[in-house]
């Protein structure tokens, strides 16, 4: 990946846990390396398609005198955050921190931090069975791509399915969509949960009618096992009305668990199972 480097920007912050830091102030230097894909710029010498690495020093300077911060690695994590939504084009950040004046009382030229940060790939399966189920899996797809951490890349047809309990419920219409993300899974899950709330979903019966249910299939090719959170989803693979809109929009994706492509994976559950289910 290319790579855009800023180096040693000194900046005025007023950032620290003492309060004269917080009075006074000091300076800081940040570091930052850009990777994002520069080939078309490089062909074409457009600077519409390259990152204005002059509008990233200033984002970065806003960041650093408009507000204080306790922590640097505050101030590194708000400045990642800031140029990843600042382009889709940039791919993945490294921010260096240096705060050469830290009141420790020791001899040193600087004190400092550095995080990378990125953006992740996620698969979503939508479903609905409630009320005007197209509109829910509309709403809940553009209140995702609302979100200034989320970007809606792919989204597969519907599909209708029938229920897989045995509460009595009308039939479903499930979905998939890609998603770029810069939440964490567990951040994620819990955006998720609270799109879901807002659009009337409630969990009285387990397996229940539902406005909208959203389940994270893959992350990345994480593999996570948490109380609350399991990524590839469990079921993901036993499961027609989640593999049938998936490969739709991600055929090859490999399940990092079974090392199988999702087409694979429904090739071989319809075989098993005509029905699908």
């Amino acid at each position: 990946m290319d790579r855009i480097f800023i180096d040693r920007l000194q900046v005025f912050g007023r950032h620290g846990v003492l309060k004269e830091e917080n009075t006074l102030g000091q300076m800081f230097f940040i570091s930052a390396e850009i990777f994002a894909e520069l080939r078309t710029a490089g062909k074409n010498d457009d600077i519409s398609q390259t990152v204005d690495y002059g509008h990233c020093c200033n984002i970065i300077k806003d960041i650093c005198e408009k507000k204080t911060y306790k922590l640097i690695e505050t101030l590194a994590e708000n400045i990642a955050e800031a140029l990843l939504k600042y382009s889709d084009m940039i791919n993945s950040v490294k921010i260096r921190v240096d705060k050469p004046s830290a009141p420790i009382g020791l001899p040193l030229e600087s004190v400092g931090i550095e995080i990378e940060r990125r953006r992740h790939t996620a698969y979503i399966a939508l479903g609905s069975n409630m009320g005007d189920k197209n509109a829910y899996i509309r709403r809940a797809t553009e209140l995702v791509d609302g979100d200034d951490m989320c970007r809606v890349t792919r989204v597969s047809g519907l599909i209708n399915t029938r229920p897989v309990s045995d509460i009595p419920q009308d039939d479903f219409l499930n979905g998939c969509m890609e998603i770029k993300t810069l939440y964490s899974p567990e951040e994620l899950l819990a955006r998720l949960n609270e799109i879901e709330k807002e659009l009337g979903r409630t969990r009285d019966v387990h397996w229940g009618p539902r406005t909208v249910d959203m389940d994270i299939i893959f992350y990345d090719d994480m593999i996570i096992q948490t109380e609350k959170l399991t990524v590839p989803h469990i079921l993901m693979h036993e499961r027609a009305f989640v593999l049938e809109p998936l490969c739709e929009i991600a055929p090859y994706k490999i399940h990092p668990v079974f090392g199988k492509t999702v087409i694979g994976l429904l090739s071989e559950l319809k075989g098993e199972n005509k029905n699908g289910i």
